[in-house]
This record gives structure tokens, sequence and C-alpha cells, in this order.
């Protein structure tokens, strides 16, 4: 999850977090389970990635999508709550010492959630795989880019080894050799040069008579 600029001020800022939701068999009736991948010091997410937030409990509706459920967690980044951690040490932190807390989670964030050196398109998913559990159960792994509008999880593409594609889809542009001659572009500028000299000439003759 790129948070990109949307967490701006908070320790989490330009981090990326990968997160996997969880969906049963009777999903949308039932929510998902969310849990972060990537290692997070924040009050709502406990030391083994599970997060506790109402929209994936209590305040779950079938009408919610994958899309609101990713839209809460960023939110949930950008505004933790205390009063109901997991993590226990980061609440206390965050409610005692916020210059401590950040401090900390900042760290983990430099650490664990660094930004890949190929930027995601604005707005798409980075990566993401969807494999079965039990048949009763999907999982989905998601890495978005929420400092963009939210983009639903899909399959990624498979990467042949050893192929390049952009080197392979990448448009090729003609390119001039030091032999190649230009007419059409010369022809204007080589005529150009005698009409110019005729309306002189012309100029010329009228002062004559005057």
């Amino acid at each position: 999850m790129d948070i990109g600029n949307d967490a701006g001020g908070t320790p989490y800022e330009n981090g990326v977090f990968r997160m996997k939701l969880v969906l049963s068999r009777d999903f949308p009736q039932s929510p998902p389970k969310g849990f972060f991948v990537t290692k997070i010091f924040h009050p709502n997410i406990s030391s083994s990635g599970e997060i506790c937030v109402n929209t994936l409990k209590k305040d779950w509706n079938p009408t919610h999508g994958l899309r609101h459920v990713l839209l809460v967690v960023r939110c949930l980044l950008i505004e933790p709550f205390p009063e109901s951690a997991l993590n226990e040490q980061a609440g206390k932190m965050l409610l005692e010492n916020y210059a401590d807390y950040a401090r900390h989670a900042r760290l983990y964030t430099s650490i664990h959630a660094l930004k890949p050196k190929t930027k995601p398109k604005s707005g798409t998913i980075s990566e993401s795989t969807s494999v079965n559990v039990d048949q009763s159960s999907t999982t989905n792994l998601c890495e978005i880019a929420p400092s963009a509008p939210m983009a639903l999880c899909a399959t990624a593409a498979t990467k042949v080894p050893g192929s390049n594609s952009l080197d392979q889809n990448a448009p090729t542009e003609p390119t001039v050799g030091p032999s190649t001659t230009l007419p059409k572009k010369e022809g204007p500028v080589a005529t150009k040069a005698p009409a110019d000299k005729k309306k002189m000439d012309a100029r010329k003759k009228s002062l004559k008579r005057l």
C-alpha cells in the first residue's frame, strides 16, 4: 500500500505496505480478515500483522467491497485509534509521547516499507496474487497506491525470465543518420531566397523611376 503524500506528516509517509485479505466462501456476507505482510509499528496492527478496525468486524456491511476495505485501512494508517490498540506499546506511546512513537514508527517504515525502484503507475496495483486456502477461503495479497484513487486487486502479469518487457514493448523511434538528407525541408528555404531577391530588385527599379 503506497501511502505517498496522503500520509504527509505521519510516520508512514512515502511507505509501501503489503497487506493480505482473506475472503471466506460466504463473502461478502461475512467480512474479510486483514493482515499486514509488511512489518509496521501501529496501535491498531498487531506484531503478527492482524488489523483491528470496526469495518472488518461489527460494522461490516455486505455492500462494502474490497475497494472500501482498502480505503478504510489507508485511513487507519493516517489516523490511528490508540484507545482500541492491538499493539499496546504503540498505543501507549502514541498517547503519552507522540514524538517517541513517531520516531519508532518512522524507523519501521524506513527499514521495512521502502519504495521499490520502479514506481507503480498512479492508481494501479503493482503486485497481487490469488491462491485458494483449504478450498474455503481466498487470500489476496495487495500492494496498491492509495495516493491516487483506490483500485481492486487483480491478477499480476507473469514476467518471462530472461526477457525485458520494457525493451520489447517500447516503441522504436526512427533515427536520422549522418548521410540522411531532408529535401522537403530544404526546398522551401532554397526557394525563399530567390523570391526575396526578386522583391528587392523590383523595389530598386521603382525607386530609380522616382
